[in-house]
């Protein structure tokens, strides 16, 4: 019994120590471009950080106008094909891969970037 009440209360204690890392897609989605550029961040400090690298990563890809589609604080996912885009996020790699193929609509579309925070 101690020994639990010990663990909920270091639970407790260290719980609001959580660090979160966020990361951002970004796209340059221009119509009729069959291999848009993307730029994918995971792991950085701040929402503001975690979008300025994704937009770096798209440009570095050749984008020239890129956009950040989303920003999240676990897992994230791009899915492309030649006609649409999809991205999506959540706690899990799989659910985060799910949501953008679904938002894709189409079965051609293939996950080009899906990650965690470590």
């Amino acid at each position: 019994m101690k020994k639990t009440v010990f663990l909920l209360f270091l639970t407790w204690i260290l719980l609001p120590l959580e660090v979160f890392a966020y990361g951002a897609i970004a796209i340059d989605d221009q119509p009729g471009d069959d291999d848009p550029a993307y730029g994918f961040s995971i792991n950085e400090s701040t929402k503001a950080d975690a979008k300025a690298s994704a937009l770096r990563y798209c440009r570095e890809y050749g984008g020239n106008h890129c956009r950040i589609i989303v920003w999240f604080e676990t897992c994230g996912a791009v899915a492309i094909s030649k006609k649409y885009r999809g991205y999506g996020y959540g706690r899990h790699k799989q659910k985060a891969i799910d949501d953008a193929l679904e938002m894709c609509g189409s079965k051609r579309c293939e996950i080009v970037a899906a990650e965690c925070e470590k």
